[in-house]
């Protein structure tokens, strides 16, 4: 006996055939009838099988499939039938003339349907998620199938990106696909994409590519030498290639900086180095440094200097070990101007090191950069006097002729120079201050006394150091001075602040003098410790007796010299004082006597 009870209730618009469960849903054959629009009479149309999911009171179409059977215009209601195998999810729809089997859709029919609908990337992605529930199909097939589609739509770059993902590390898949690339023309859009380290295809797939850039694109040819590992392509073959080109057009910059970096890649890094310099390239000092080519550049000193003459001196310093200074110089001769670029670096980072050249330098300096003339003259001790003074008076330096006339004791006419071809009264003054001689000043003062402009400038600046009376009772009586009474004025200040200094200085020597007499005092006022250990200074025996009860008498000097009485010279008539006889020998001053011991 059977318990029955409704679940859910809902009406429809056709007529049912039958009915089936799957899971909680449920799969209806409908029959359908359809009205005409012309005549408006009804006709039977195909069965319909669905699935609906009931509801409480309606229902919900989850799917509808129209069957196509055998003579569905003539068949009634009745003539449908279906049925089910449980267990197997099987659906049989039985017709008068067909019986149509269906089942549950898998995700192998949803990948035909994709495919067949040409949506590869669909395609491709449902594979990838269900890849281990389908059986009819391979990711690596649709894969293909995908990039083919691709490129028949001319999807070029997109296609061989693809590649990447679908190939994977399949290097014969790769080549085959570098090929059907090259058949149509494409290998440009396949080389950014190209696998560089795992898997590595063969060489010739990598030069192929490099040779359809070498013909077309100079640009982009070299992207790839630069982006590229040196191992992937017979480096010898593409040389050889560019080296080719390059007899075409043997000033194409990209192709000389791509050859450059071929060598590199190859260790002839000589004739890298010279496409580098005859390029000036930036990373010429760099390919050096990196690969210790100092052997290499000996040669080429004059061409990095030309490129970079800043970064080759500090480059030629910082390895003078590897080239010495020597090497550089002689390579140099020929273009004094970066020999003196040169010498001056080195000058500056040492006084000494290049002093051999001092000489030389002399003459660079008067060519190629006075301005550091006279700063050199100064600070090198290995400089020639007498040839530096040759060449500043050949060329009228006035200013560092002064310098070397004054170095070499001449100061008198250094001075004489620098009123009579600068007329400069205060560098003059400096000058004489500098020197510190009287004679300098005579000269002066003679030289200025009868030009007023000088006149102000020395009653301006010589207060300080020489008496301006000296002066003033030379000038001519009725002479023009410019700003005379500024001048006195100023000579007056001056006089008064000597004073102040003088007062204040005085002041300062009575107090320190009446401090130190204090002190002095307080140490002469200290009492002198005698025992039997101190001796007589003059007959060396000990100052006191052995017997403390015998009379005795002993003088003690302030500089601790002790002496018996009788033991000491008697003091004339003139000069009653005593006076220790040690200290007065040695000239140390006189030691009076601050302490006499009688008993």
């Amino acid at each position: 006996m059977f318990l029955l009870f409704t679940v859910a209730q809902f009406e429809t618009e056709f007529y049912i055939s039958g009915l089936a469960p799957l899971c909680d849903q449920l799969v209806v054959l409908s029959y359908v009838k359809e009205v005409a629009e012309k005549t408006e009479r009804e006709y039977c149309a195909r069965p319909r099988l669905d699935i609906i999911q009931p509801l409480s009171e309606t229902c919900e179409e989850i799917s509808s499939d129209a069957l196509t059977v055998r003579g569905f215009q003539e068949n009634e209601c009745r003539d449908y039938h279906l049925e089910h195998s449980e267990g197997e999810s099987l659906f049989y729809i039985v017709s008068p003339r067909d019986v149509v089997v269906a089942k549950e859709r898998d995700q192998d029919d949803h990948i035909d349907w994709l495919l067949e609908k040409k949506k590869y990337e669909e395609a491709l992605m449902a594979a990838e998620i269900s890849q281990k529930n389908i059986k009819r199909h391979k990711i690596l097939d649709i894969g293909l199938a995908y990039i083919n589609h691709l490129v028949e739509k001319g999807d070029y770059d997109i296609a061989a990106r693809k590649c990447q993902k679908i190939l994977g590390k399949n290097a014969a898949l790769w080549e085959y696909e570098v090929y059907k690339f090259k058949e149509i023309g494409q290998l440009k859009a396949i080389s950014p994409y190209l696998p560089r380290g795992d898997p590595v295809l063969k060489p010739l797939i990598y030069e192929m590519i490099l040779h359809e850039f070498l013909e077309s694109d100079y640009e982009g040819f070299a992207t790839l030498i630069q982006e590229w590992p040196g191992d992937l392509y017979n480096n010898s073959v593409i040389v050889q290639a560019v080296r080719d080109h390059l007899k075409k057009d043997s000033q194409n910059r990209t192709l000389l900086k791509t050859l450059a970096e071929l060598y590199t890649y190859d260790k002839n890094y000589g004739n890298a180095l010279e496409i580098y310099l005859t390029l000036r390239h930036k990373d010429v000092f760099q390919l050096i440094h990196k690969h210790n080519l100092f052997s290499s550049i000996k040669d080429k000193i004059v061409l990095l200097m030309d490129f970079d003459s800043e970064k080759a001196v500090d480059m030629l310093l910082d390895n003078e070990d590897k080239i010495s200074i020597k090497k550089v110089v002689e390579e140099l001769e020929d273009r004094p101007e970066l020999q003196h670029v040169y010498l001056h670096k080195l000058f500056k980072r040492d006084h000494h090191k290049g002093q051999r050249y001092h000489e030389k330098q002399i003459s660079l300096y008067a060519e190629y950069d006075r301005p550091n003339l006279l700063p050199f003259l100064r600070e090198s001790t290995h400089c020639p006097l007498e040839k530096a003074l040759e060449i500043c008076q050949q060329r009228n330096f006035v200013e560092e002729t002064v310098y070397l006339l004054s170095r070499m004791g001449n100061s008198r006419s250094a001075l004489k120079m620098i009123m009579e071809e600068l007329h400069d009264v205060d560098k003059a003054i400096e000058f004489a201050k500098e020197q510190d001689d009287g004679e300098l000043w005579e000269d002066l003062i003679l030289y200025s006394i009868d030009k007023p402009p000088f006149i102000t400038g020395l009653l301006n600046n010589i207060g300080t150091h020489v008496d301006p009376i000296l002066l003033i009772h030379r000038i001519k009586e009725g002479m023009e001075i410019p700003n005379l009474r500024d001048s006195l004025v100023k000579i007056l200040q001056d006089y008064n602040l000597q004073i102040l200094l003088r007062e204040g200085c005085k002041k300062i020597l009575v107090a320190d003098s009446l401090s130190l007499l204090k002190k002095m005092h307080r140490t002469q006022m200290k009492g002198v410790l005698v025992d039997e250990e101190n001796i007589c200074e003059s007959c060396l025996s000990p100052i006191l007796p052995s017997d403390a009860a015998k009379p005795f008498s002993v003088v003690v000097f302030h500089c601790r010299h002790m002496f018996h009485r009788e033991c000491l010279p008697v003091p004339s008539t003139n000069s009653p004082a005593q006076f220790c006889n040690i200290c007065s020998a040695k000239h140390r001053g006189p030691g009076g006597a601050i302490l006499e011991i009688k008993k």
